[in-house]
């Protein structure tokens, strides 16, 4: 039997986590930048990215690999912002009304992807990339020229002065916009955020308690860890080292109900059947199981999830680049999970926001990093590109190891 402490495995297992910690370590020192500073710049970032990189797990389980074409998502999800913005319907209405909009563009955008890979099983994830930068030229087509000419824009500041199309950037901190229409509803300090938390776990196991549907001491024990966080959250080194972080609690919120959905959707009977097919398609379908219908469902809600994660990103960021926002919106969110331990074949929610946290930490401390040993920030910035693209290629690499050498064990 094989130790289950077995180190020497647990490396192998998780060497992409553990360079990144690694790295995110020796970037923080070698940034010179406050621990302060790093918390607030990266709960910026988790509040408008970890949605998205959620949206990639049940394609993984399904056995698909990584769904470069949640770009494809991103883009109807700005389709659906300039008619909001167009129809000048501001602040959470307008939110919620780009997020009913970009249900059925996403959907069925979504529905046309998956009968294509399909046709190409086994090659997905190629196949998806490659989709995205057909979709990207259509976009293109569609923002420069088809916007503007054929449909009138009234809205001002939508249509590029002196000619036709869309603007190069898309303002949505203006009165027909909807910036912080998630983030601003409700912040609190991170002290605050941590005790809201801890209670709502805390009664929650006390209550499976008292339903009888929880071990006394599992409950008893998560209630306590709770007590201990809480706790922890209000030392004075720990308050000081989150004093800049302002939590976005309802942009949260929806990201935790993200998790408890693709935790719930396993439980049923599509999630089960996302996982044979993801384990094996011909046993699938040798069971019953119509394998094209379940991986065109996996791709049609990655993708419609995908448009609402770049909904929630464009508010945050008050603003977007309309030719240029949804072009690494796969790329990252992929290098992210794959971060966090995720393979191609297996993803979790904890590995996704994992992944989420160390590859946007290394992101905020790298030009700083690369300014104080070279000198020169673009040598941080050129790094991180290159560390985006290097992970996608080293996990990738290293699962074909671990398949042949499973294979030459059997």
């Amino acid at each position: 039997m094989r130790n289950k402490w077995d180190f020497r495995e647990i490396l192998q297992k998780n060497a992409v986590t553990v360079m990144f910690v690694v790295l995110c370590l020796i970037g923080l020192v070698c940034s010179g930048q406050t621990v302060s500073y790093v918390m607030y710049e990266l709960f910026g970032r988790l509040s408008r990215n970890s949605f998205i990189v959620l949206a990639l797990i049940i394609p993984i389980i399904a056995g698909m690999g990584i769904n470069f074409a949640i770009t494809i998502g991103a883009m109807a999800a700005q389709i659906a912002a300039l008619w909001v913005i167009e129809w000048g319907i501001s602040g959470l209405a307008g939110f919620l009304t780009a997020m009913v909009i970009t249900m059925p563009i996403a959907a069925f955008f979504g529905l046309l992807i998956g009968k294509l890979m399909n046709k190409m099983k086994g090659q997905e994830m190629i196949g998806g990339l490659i989709l995205g930068y057909f979709a990207n030229g259509l976009y293109q087509l569609l923002f420069l020229f088809i916007f503007g000419n054929l449909i009138l824009l009234k809205a001002p500041g939508l249509v590029i002065k002196g000619s036709t199309g869309v603007a190069n950037t898309i303002d949505l901190s203006t009165e027909r916009g909807f910036k912080y229409a998630l983030d601003g509803l409700w912040r609190v300090p991170f002290g605050t955020a941590v005790l809201i938390l801890c209670g709502l776990i805390a009664v929650w196991n006390l209550a499976k308690l008292a339903m009888k549907k929880e071990e006394k001491k599992k409950a008893l024990t998560r209630t306590g860890i709770c007590v201990a966080v809480a706790v922890i959250a209000q030392l004075p080194f720990v308050t000081a080292a989150f004093s800049m972080v302002s939590v976005p609690m309802v942009t949260f919120l929806i990201v935790a109900l993200l998790c408890v959905f693709n935790n719930a959707i396993m439980k049923t009977r599509i999630g089960q059947q996302f996982r044979a097919v993801g384990q094996n398609r011909t046993v699938a379908n040798a069971a019953g199981i119509n394998v094209d219908r379940v991986r065109v469902i996996a791709i049609i809600i990655s993708t419609v999830l995908a448009g609402w994660g770049q909904l929630i990103f464009v508010q945050n960021m008050g603003s977007f680049q309309t030719y240029g926002a949804h072009e690494q919106v796969g790329l990252y969110a992929g290098a992210a999970i794959l971060v966090g331990g995720a393979s191609i074949k297996k993803a979790t929610n904890g590995q996704a926001l994992l992944g989420c946290i160390l590859f946007h930490l290394l992101f905020i401390v790298a030009p700083s990093a690369g300014k104080n040993l070279f000198g020169d920030a673009a040598i941080g910035e050129y790094f991180r590109v290159f560390i985006s693209y290097g992970v996608i290629a080293l996990a990738l690499v290293m699962y074909a190891w671990g398949d042949n050498k499973k294979k030459k064990a059997k």
